[in-house]
């Protein structure tokens, strides 16, 4: 007798994604706070499941920046440094500059467009109260300017501090309370961004960059180390 379909074993990338939405889920809400270690029996046991899925859903989250391995330490989530906040800003500010400079010349009527449709879908996500939907959509709304460069190696860059940045914004929104960043927070950016001096856009984006390390740095220093590095300039 054939075995009904509904009845048919989880496709192993199906328990893969579970597992992987699950810790994700558990990460940004602060379930498991950042630098905790990720124990592979233990969470093999917690999610019933075999170690494959499980090492695979792990890849999935190192590759989005929520999850790293450290030699002879293991694997844990993503630290929140005062130091990591200067490294990814600054590497931001260079790669968003860099971004513009390639797509300057290409900005289109679609450019335009769908960049206002992306800032609309962020200002709605934040009238819901949706923290989690205004994370992914400011980083939707930056994602855009990488996908417009058509630069693969930039466009890989990018995706690898998009888990990281997650994980910042929605400790930081979770400790002041917040539903993503406010309404207006990106007016600036969008009008130098659809207007017609580059060197304009330059310091918008270094500016808009400095706003964001700055409200994160100060998070951080009134928040105990989880990464057990010292903090700079403490």
């Amino acid at each position: 007798m054939t075995v009904p379909d509904l009845l048919d074993p989880i496709p192993r990338n199906t328990l893969r994604a579970h597992v992987a939405e699950r810790l994700r889920t558990a990460i940004l809400a602060g379930d498991i706070p950042p630098g905790a270690p990720l124990v592979e029996t233990a969470l093999s046991e917690h999610f019933d499941v075999s170690r494959g899925p499980l090492r695979e859903a792990l890849r999935q989250l190192i590759e989005e920046g929520l999850v790293v391995t450290v030699p002879y330490t293991g694997t844990h989530v993503a630290p929140l440094s005062v130091e990591d906040v200067h490294e990814i800003y600054s590497l931001r500010t260079a790669l968003e500059t860099f971004a513009f400079e390639q797509v300057w010349p290409r900005r289109d009527e679609r450019f335009r467009i769908e960049l206002r449709r992306r800032n609309d879908l962020l200002i709605a996500c934040i009238d819901a109260g949706d923290d989690r939907a205004a994370i992914l959509a400011e980083l939707d709304f930056h994602g855009l300017i990488y996908e417009a460069s058509a630069h693969r190696l930039l466009q890989r860059a990018w995706h690898g501090l998009r888990g990281r940045l997650q994980l910042y914004w929605a400790a930081h929104h979770r400790a002041h309370g917040r539903r993503g960043p406010k309404r207006d927070s990106h007016d600036s950016y969008i009008a130098a961004a659809l207007g017609d001096d580059l060197d304009a856009m330059r310091l918008e984006i270094a500016d808009h960059m400095r706003r964001g390390a700055e409200t994160t740095e100060r998070f951080l220093r009134t928040t105990p180390a989880s990464s057990g590095k010292t903090k700079r300039g403490s």
